[in-house]
């Protein structure tokens, strides 16, 4: 099962060229979700969202759809795993189990500056985590792409996100029965996020070549991925090429097929 979307769903850049100009901020989601089964929600990175707001979201979206939240920063990066963070985190869980079946992996981005040297730290995190839901763990210090790091996650069923992404290694550790992939790009490169500014299919043809594999094995059941606009400049499009790639079918609106390449 393929969960492909965006890292989040309210830009205005979009308007006239995702979304009908002139389209509802409330009717966005429900739009949304006509073109892509899942999104990534990078808002609850600043603050739990209010159950009434998760309750809204499932009404706009098929059965099908999944939401994957990330954590907030007061977990990874105030309390950095550690004091008050379990206690913040089950909180913060309870908020998400109100998306019941919609509600994908809970994505844990950890800082930069979190190093291999905090591993019991993780670990002692990673025992307190629902075993019945899904989690995935983002790395963003190179000290982390070690196999002591896959074999940490393996136990408890966690993915490590393979992220293409300027700091880290373009590449693939299996550690669960999903993947959760991120295209993310250098933050903050393209002022607009309206129109493709370069041509990302030999990078996502590199994904390809190691998500094969895995495939064709059945080692997974389940592919989560989520597009940036910094990856490519808009990434609505980038998703339909990457999906195109992989041979499923896209929903491209008229307005997005009448929209500039480049």
């Amino acid at each position: 099962m393929w969960h492909l979307g965006t890292v989040g769903f309210g830009y205005k850049q979009w308007q006239g060229i995702f979304y009908p100009a002139g389209l509802a901020t409330k009717r966005q989601l429900s739009h949304y979700a006509q073109q892509f089964n899942s999104v990534e929600i990078d808002t609850t990175f600043y603050g739990p969202p209010r159950p009434s707001t998760l309750q809204n979201w499932s009404q706009q979206t098929p059965v099908d759809f999944t939401f994957c939240p990330k954590t907030p920063r007061q977990i990874t990066h105030d309390c950095r795993l550690q004091v008050g963070a379990t206690e913040k985190m089950a909180e913060f869980i309870d908020v998400l189990r109100t998306l019941g079946p919609k509600l994908g992996p809970i994505l844990i981005q950890l800082p930069p500056d979190f190093t291999l040297a905090e591993k019991e730290v993780l670990h002692r995190f990673c025992q307190t985590l629902p075993s019945e839901l899904r989690f995935a763990i983002e790395f963003r210090h190179q000290s982390w792409h070690t196999p002591e790091t896959a074999e940490l996650l393996r136990p408890f069923g966690i993915a490590i996100v393979a992220a293409d992404y300027v700091i880290m290694p373009k590449t693939i550790i299996h550690t669960a029965d999903f993947l959760y992939l991120r295209f993310l790009g250098r933050h903050g490169q393209y002022q607009t996020k309206d129109k493709e500014l370069r041509d990302p299919t030999a990078d996502l043809r590199r994904w390809q070549q190691q998500i094969k594999p895995l495939l064709d094995s059945n080692q997974v059941s389940d592919i989560y991925g989520y597009f940036n606009n910094d990856y490519a400049g808009y990434s609505p499009q980038s998703c339909n090429r990457f999906k195109k790639m992989m041979g499923l079918e896209t929903a491209e609106n008229k307005v997005l097929q009448q929209g500039r390449l480049f």
